[in-house]
């Protein structure tokens, strides 16, 4: 079996394994008892590595990489209640208890194959015998002279080598997490005195947006980049009218196609991010996050607006959060776009109600997160009166009206189609709100958390988002003038690549914090 869905041919299945012949002369040399009891076990483990095999497969299709065996369970939890969310309770139940159930046969179906093979074997052993000879002696001939049926090997060794791979997966994920806690325990920033703490946006209103799944395919892909591009192009120009200017970049964040927490968090701590172990280090450190530094320094109130939130969360603490309004917080009484709690245009006029309208004692720093360019991309809200918003009841003819999620799930084009129409609504939503709602003292900061799936954004895709920074005062741009990124809210193609744990200490350095560093 290959490592990956596109890999999957009959080429694949048409090879000499070489673990079974090994199996075969081992299973030949055993008295009965043994034997069956190890045919057993060797059925038993090769359908655990099928099962991690499967698991592979789903995990590069969707988020670009393996499965660890070690962090990634509590992920199957996270899929089933997006299924929920996209395809309803009943189908989601189903689904699971079918999977549960194809799971069981394939171990019980393995192990009764590999004991009836291993009697097949005994009884006819001097067969068996040679039979194994000669299939070794191919093997070893394939395998040395490299011979290739339809450009795959002939030998094949790949349940050897997913044993191998799983084992080495396994080792570097314990020795990672010793090393990452070293890591996070040293911050370039963690001693900086408050007042030394970005002084050159003292006064303004400081806005960091993720846009969910807003990746470069949407700027560069041949089937979402027309209409995204023209929304950025329509959009810019409407800011540069209202006083407004954009510059814009690239970031390779940490994640891709889901877990957008680890975007967030690697965005604002400064630290790679790149699984749930490493998350959860920096989630109980106290490694200074770029949100947190607003609340350190004292000059500002701050607050996270995060209609995705659903439960408890502890992680406020890390961001520096004075008040975090959640999916229960902003009085939504429409309908949900699928995992979408709430269209992206009622949160946002929300915190322009709560947060960034009233009068405060101080400038306020948000962090926002905007949920409609979600997957499975259907249904998709579409841009209503602003006056007309109430408390989302509008937006209940709109999501009858639009495509079912299953529809766009099952339609490879389809997904990449409404892929792009998410991205066009929330950039729209959130440009329209600055343009709206800004002032003089605003500054925006926006970006991508992650790439789409791989099969919208393609099994080569980067992991590279855009990033800008928007603001009325030319002194906010000219602060970042050396950064070499392009004008406006579109990123050129060449424009500068960081890694996404580069921009916390970029970002300060260049609002005038000094370096105070902090080890152990």
């Amino acid at each position: 079996m290959p490592a990956t869905i596109v890999d999957l041919g009959p080429a694949k299945f048409l090879r000499l394994p070489g673990e079974a012949i090994v199996g075969a002369a081992i299973l030949l040399a055993l008295p009965r008892k043994p034997r069956v009891v190890l045919a057993a076990a060797s059925g038993v483990a090769l359908a655990a590595l099928t099962v991690l095999n499967w698991l592979d497969m789903g995990f590069k299709q969707y988020l670009g990489r393996t499965f660890n065996l070690v962090l990634d369970w509590s992920l199957l939890g996270d899929a089933q209640s997006y299924l929920e969310d996209s395809l309803g309770r009943t189908a989601t139940l189903a689904a699971t208890a079918g999977v549960i159930i194809l799971v069981l046969l394939l171990f019980a179906a393995l192990a009764y194959a590999v004991v009836r093979l291993s009697d097949v074997l005994a009884r006819h052993s001097a067969t068996a015998t040679r039979g194994t000879l000669i299939a070794g002696v191919v093997w070893i001939t394939c395998s040395s002279f490299g011979v290739q049926l339809a450009g795959v090997p002939l030998a094949a060794d790949s349940a050897a080598v997913t044993l191998q791979s799983q084992t080495e997966r396994v080792s570097n994920t314990l020795k990672d997490e010793a090393e990452f806690r070293k890591v996070a325990t040293v911050d370039a920033f963690g001693a900086t005195p408050p007042d030394q703490l970005v002084p050159d946006l003292r006064g303004k209103d400081v806005i960091f947006t993720f846009i969910e799944s807003y990746g470069r395919s949407a700027i560069e892909d041949p089937i979402m980049a027309p209409g995204v591009d023209k929304t950025l192009a329509v959009r810019n120009e409407a800011l540069e009218k209202a006083g407004y200017h954009a510059k814009s970049g690239w970031l390779t964040s940490a994640t891709y196609g889901g877990s957008s927490w680890l975007g967030h968090s690697t965005t604002l701590s400064g630290l790679w991010v790149s699984n749930q172990q490493r998350y959860r280090t920096v989630m109980a450190s106290d490694h200074l996050s770029l949100t947190k530094v607003f609340k350190k320094s004292g000059a500002w109130d701050t607050v996270g607006v995060m209609p995705g939130i659903q439960k408890s969360w502890p992680e406020q603490s890390f961001f520096g959060l004075d008040k975090v309004y959640n999916a229960f917080e902003l009085g939504y009484k429409g309908p949900k776009f699928s995992w979408s709690t709430m269209p992206d245009q009622y949160t946002l006029e929300q915190f322009q109600q709560r947060v960034h309208g009233k009068k405060h004692d101080k400038p306020v720093m948000s962090e926002v997160i905007l949920t409609s360019s979600h997957q499975p991309w259907g249904p998709i809200p579409k841009m209503v009166g602003w006056d007309q918003l109430g408390d989302g009841s509008v937006f209940k003819g709109i999501e009858a009206a639009g495509n079912k999620s299953a529809d766009v799930i099952a339609d490879t084009t389809k997904s990449r189609q409404e892929y792009g129409k998410s991205i066009q609504y929330s950039v729209t939503a959130l440009t329209e709100w600055l343009e709206r709602y800004g002032t003089k003292d605003t500054v925006l900061v926006f970006l991508g958390d992650h790439q789409p799936i791989a099969r919208v954004s393609g099994n080569h895709a980067s992991r590279d988002v855009p990033v800008s920074i928007v603001a009325k005062d030319p002194k906010v741009l000219d602060k970042i003038g050396d950064w070499g990124w392009s004008d406006g809210l579109r990123p050129a193609h060449d424009a500068p690549v960081w890694k996404m744990n580069l921009f916390r200490d970029r970002f300060l350095t260049a609002y005038g914090s000094t370096p105070h560093p902090k080890k152990g």
